[in-house]
């Protein structure tokens, strides 16, 4: 029995980049860079790839600095380099479930609402307990 499993929370590296089949398939691809538990290490990156709806959503919604919950499984693209004629290869993650959690922005607010104390404010990512 083997387990692909890959959870992961972080933010939108860049806007994604969206194509269009002719056989009506949409694909959205991004990077999410999540942040280790100390503040002095750099960021962790990771290639996304997103099918169907879920890229449709991603295409309609996510923006870089976007806050995202994924859940997928890790796999490796392969290809050969048409210059050199070299193997090349990546990870990716392939996404199954796509969460929406903020933007960048909605992080800088501390509030749902503009109209609302600071008691009901959103938790930044350092008190985030994942």
């Amino acid at each position: 029995m083997g387990i692909n499993s890959v959870t992961l929370v972080g933010r939108a590296g860049r806007d994604p980049e969206v194509r269009y089949f002719e056989s009506g398939s949409v694909v959205a691809n991004l990077t999410i860079a999540v942040n280790r538990r100390s503040r002095n290490e750099e960021p962790d990156w990771f290639n996304l790839e997103i099918w169907g709806k879920q890229a449709q959503v991603a295409a309609d919604y996510v923006k870089k600095g976007a806050l995202l919950g994924i859940s997928g499984s890790y796999k490796v693209d392969t290809w050969t380099d048409r210059n050199t004629g070299e193997g090349r290869s990546k990870p990716v993650i392939r996404v199954d479930r796509l969460e929406l959690l903020g933007s960048k922005r909605d992080g800088e607010s501390n509030s749902f609402n503009s109209g609302e104390s600071t008691n009901n404010r959103r938790p930044n990512d350092e008190e985030i307990p994942f």
